[in-house]
């Protein structure tokens, strides 16, 4: 026993006691964490999408200067091609075509494209044949008003160019995706309604992609006019905040409690940034707490998960814009926005190719989405109708990709909806932020005329798009701007705006 005892290093020895209740602490510390559930928290800044950039490409002037027309240029084998179409025809995929790109002069050889969109896509066909539970062969789009999309024709069909698909860590500055949007309801071919959302929400200060309009060409198809929109990933977090996550809401998203595991929630949000280091939790718990809160908790607490200011001017551009597809519309076109200091969220709307297409008229509180919660009347300026105000989708139209209609018929109904907006416009507690908030708004887009004023300058830079047609994007706007003055003159003596 000496003999061992003394083999002990003195110091261990001498410190005997110390190092004893050492263990002990750490012992008392793992039984007590075992069954604490530890957040991390990051406070850092920077670019922590988790990819390394390794190659950033200048290019020759900004994509998105959009006072300029661009140049984008495709090419990519058909053979290629034909797959990319095969399995989205036979399984509704969008897989990834490989492709050499020219962006105003850059050539960027190996890019990743893909088929975009839901509701969108519903309306394609190939060989004049539709792909099962589309509706194309003459309309597009929720409730017409487009021209079904040909497979025949690439160059005039929705897609998502991704700069790192075959090239890992390359951006073109700073993006790794944009999009090329499709002509849609009330904004024509050259989706001005789009555009000039996008311009006024800009100009009114509220977090929103940038656009630009450009010549598209594919191998050696005749070149189109095509609206182009930064796509929301990792580099748009940095126009949002300097800290936080954002979430992308899926089309199949419902906003429900579906308990406490995360995978359950997969087909509601997909996590854009701070992958590793963050994850959904912050989302699901905001959804349990709208979802089970009584109303007095509900207007008490609303602040303490979500910054009301900002919200209620989200909710009022929906409005004012006449935007039926947004977080509560039948595509769930928005994302998430979670300031790690603030634990706040914030929305960003997206998809505005809906927007400026609905009833002039519609009050202010109004909620105006598609499939049975739309009041009122009206249509697209355009004169193609849609489905609202009870009224029965058009005969062979289906949701969107992943999303089943309600059971025992009844179309788009029940597809529509959101919890936190419904609860947040039934509140008499936030009435008066979100009235506020729509006066403050509808000075900036409306009453100075920048709405107008917009159409007419995207109109002039549109027109010398190689590929534009420019008397179809003049009857076009003279469409867009009758519906602007009317919308104006409709709020000009609501009460809201009076006060």
């Amino acid at each position: 026993m000496t003999s061992l005892k003394h083999r002990i290093p003195v110091r261990v020895r001498h410190y005997w006691k110390l190092l004893a209740t050492c263990a002990a602490v750490v012992l008392a510390l793992a039984v007590l964490f075992s069954t604490v559930r530890v957040t991390p928290l990051v406070t850092s800044a920077g670019d922590r999408s988790g990819d390394d950039v390794t190659v950033d490409l200048a290019g020759t002037t900004d994509l998105f200067d959009a006072t300029r027309p661009h140049s984008i240029k495709l090419t990519f084998r058909d053979d290629d091609y034909q797959r990319l179409l095969d399995s989205f025809w036979k399984n509704g995929e969008k897989d990834f075509l490989e492709a050499d790109l020219t962006i105003d002069g850059t050539a960027v050889p190996s890019v990743g494209i893909r088929l975009k969109g839901n509701s969108t896509l519903q309306g394609i066909t190939r060989d004049g044949q539709s792909r099962q539970g589309g509706f194309g062969g003459g309309r597009g789009g929720f409730g017409g008003g487009r021209a079904s999309l040909k497979a025949e024709e690439p160059e005039k069909l929705p897609w998502l160019i991704r700069f790192d698909e075959f090239v890992d860590g390359r951006r073109y500055q700073g993006h790794r995706e944009i999009a090329v949007r499709v002509g849609g309801m009330g904004g024509g071919a050259s989706v001005l309604n789009e555009a000039v959302t996008l311009n006024v929400l800009a100009a009114a200060g509220e977090p929103i992609q940038r656009y630009a309009y450009s010549s598209f060409t594919v191998n050696d198809r005749p070149a189109t006019a095509r609206l182009i929109v930064e796509h929301p990933d990792e580099n748009f977090t940095a126009t949002v905040g300097d800290d936080g996550v954002l979430y992308k809401s899926m089309a199949t998203s419902q906003f429900t409690d579906q308990g406490d595991d995360p995978t359950d929630y997969a087909d509601d949000f997909k996590q854009i940034n701070l992958k590793g280091s963050q994850d959904l939790q912050p989302v699901i718990d905001l959804i349990k707490w709208v979802n089970g809160s009584s109303d007095a908790d509900f207007d008490q607490r609303l602040g303490d998960h979500v910054d009301v200011a900002s919200f209620a001017r989200y909710v009022a551009t929906q409005n004012l814009l006449t935007n039926f597809d947004d977080m509560a519309g039948p595509g769930r076109n928005y994302y998430l926005w979670y300031d790690l200091r603030t634990r706040k969220f914030a929305v960003i709307g997206w998809d505005y190719n809906l927007a400026l297409s609905g009833d002039a008229t519609q009050d202010p509180h109004t909620t105006a989405s598609m499939g049975g919660g739309f009041r009122g009347g009206g249509g697209l300026p355009g004169g193609g109708a849609f489905p609202g105000g009870g009224q029965e989708p058009a005969a062979g139209m289906q949701p969107p990709d992943g999303v089943q209609p309600p059971q025992g018929g009844g179309g788009f109904r029940g597809m529509s909806g959101n919890k936190l907006k419904e609860r947040f416009l039934a509140s008499a507690a936030y009435r008066p932020t979100y009235d506020e908030a729509y006066r403050e708004l509808y000075r900036k887009i409306f009453a100075g005329a920048a709405a107008l004023n917009a159409v007419d300058t995207i109109t002039k830079v549109v027109t010398t798009v190689n590929g534009a047609d420019p008397a179809a994007v003049s009857t076009e706007a003279d469409t867009l701007r009758t519906f602007l003055r009317e919308r104006t003159q409709f709020l000009a003596t609501n009460g809201v705006i009076t006060g």
